[in-house]
């Protein structure tokens, strides 16, 4: 085989595979735009903080939502604008990322997954109970 044959058929291959998408570390909107979520590198990982709250105020105290659900009762009166839901998520193929997800609503923990779709889109699905409750949302990416 000549080089540049060899070289023709590298190339070939490349193109078989998942593109890149953009950078996904930005501030993405969850499904519905009950809040925002700033994902960040953390090592070669991916990990998504809480930094904005549609409601930010728990209707019935007037003060800013806490983790209330937290299984965790030291965690409970912390507020919810600052919660880790993402945690050290490893690349798992492309554009797709895998590790562990917190549910401040439920107050449960997940093993999940972070998958660009697009550009400007992803989705977070995670299961619990050793995969037996599983839940999705799709996001878009913010300003």
């Amino acid at each position: 085989m000549t080089n540049s044959r060899a070289v023709a058929i590298a190339f070939a291959l490349v193109g078989l595979t998942a593109p890149a998408l953009a950078d996904p570390a930005g501030t993405w909107v969850t499904e519905g735009g009950k809040s925002h979520v700033r994902v960040v590198h953390c090592g070669g990982n991916l990990c998504g903080t809480i930094v904005w709250l549609k409601e930010p105020n728990d209707p019935e105290t007037g003060k800013p939502k806490t983790d209330k659900n937290n299984p965790d009762a030291g965690k409970r009166g912390r507020p919810i604008v600052g919660v880790a839901i993402m945690s050290n998520m490893k690349p798992n193929g492309a554009n797709k990322w895998s590790g562990d997800g917190y549910s401040p609503e439920e107050g449960k923990n997940f093993s999940g997954t972070f998958t660009e779709q697009g550009p400007n889109s992803a989705r977070l699905e995670g299961c619990a109970l050793g995969g037996l409750v599983c839940k999705g949302q799709n996001w878009t990416r913010g300003n």
